[in-house]
């Protein structure tokens, strides 16, 4: 598989989130996941203490075991685990890292994230804190997740020439979701050097092909949730239609496409996608060998934009 670079760090273009481990699945399916994930060539595997309350953090930590170098591992800090445990402030920032390094069964985070930002603590604080993290060895990268142009410019004058600096952004993006487009992010991005990490790839699901226009949504599934039909509209499963006929009439699948199209966009270094299954994983990590032209990404856009 192909790598792209997070500031020091090779990343497989192709990574995996954590999201569902300790939610939608437990110890022994996640580990399964794990295992199809490495065997496929991802090497990039993104968490956070949120996810699962921390069983996402054990299970990932339990399921490498001597396996922890081959990979680059990513976790993320900030949002809420109990109450009063959340933010970023130094104090919180110390808390967090000794209990996601004694979940992962590790001695150090390779890209560790802001996972959004924290409007009662300076951004200043934060890097200096997370600053303290890289030369004591514990983190090699710093990022941020849910972040606006304008953030990203205040931590970049906040962190100064010899601190440490935030190298990745992880926002959503999607052929669904073009926010990053739209509100500058990526271009900033790009300007900056920073990475870009696109989370939510498949749009809820939107794009795996599972969901077909007049068709019943699979038992259990995301359209079943709640925010599935806000997602799941008919407009929507409309341009699914049509990017799949594209996908196949260049025998390929929209799942690919959803890859492929992400993958084009400069900054972007590891396109996130959550899986419960092992086969789940193995087609994600397929698709990231469909390069897309610039008559294909016209015609893609063309089919989002009139549908």
């Amino acid at each position: 598989m192909q790598t792209r670079k997070i500031g020091s760090l090779e990343v497989s273009v192709v990574g995996l989130g954590c999201n569902n481990f300790g939610w939608r699945i437990d110890a022994e399916a996640s580990a399964k996941v794990i295992d199809a994930a490495i065997e496929s060539g991802i090497t990039f595997f993104d968490t956070a203490d949120r996810y699962g309350k921390g069983q996402s953090e054990d299970f990932l930590g339990r399921a490498l075991g001597s396996r922890r170098d081959q990979i680059i591992l990513a976790t993320k800090f900030g949002m809420e685990m109990e109450k009063g445990q959340q933010g970023a402030s130094p104090k919180y920032i110390r808390e967090a890292i000794e209990a996601s390094l004694r979940r992962l069964k590790t001695d150090r985070i390779d890209l560790y994230q802001l996972h959004q930002p924290d409007p009662k603590t300076p951004i200043a604080d934060t890097l200096g804190a997370l600053d303290q993290l890289v030369r004591a060895g514990k983190v090699r990268e710093i990022g941020c997740s849910n972040f606006s142009v304008s953030q990203i410019r205040e931590a970049a004058d906040a962190a100064g020439k010899d601190g440490a600096h935030f190298v990745s952004v992880q926002n959503e993006f999607s052929l669904f979701h073009r926010e990053p487009e739209k509100n500058g992010v990526l271009a900033e991005c790009e300007a900056r050097g920073m990475a870009f990490l696109p989370y939510f790839p498949l749009a809820s699901g939107l794009l795996t092909g599972k969901y077909r226009r007049g068709k019943k949504p699979p038992e259990g599934s995301r359209a079943e949730d709640a925010w599935g039909p806000k997602v799941f509209t008919e407009k929507n499963l409309a341009i699914v239609e049509l990017l799949i006929e594209f996908a196949e009439s260049r025998n390929h699948t929209v799942l690919d496409l959803a890859f492929a199209w992400l993958l084009s966009r400069k900054p972007a270094a590891s396109v996130i996608a959550g899986a419960s299954k092992p086969e789940q994983v193995r087609a994600n990590a397929k698709a990231a060998n469909w390069q897309l032209t610039l008559d294909d990404l016209a015609r893609i856009d063309s089919i989002v934009s009139k549908s």
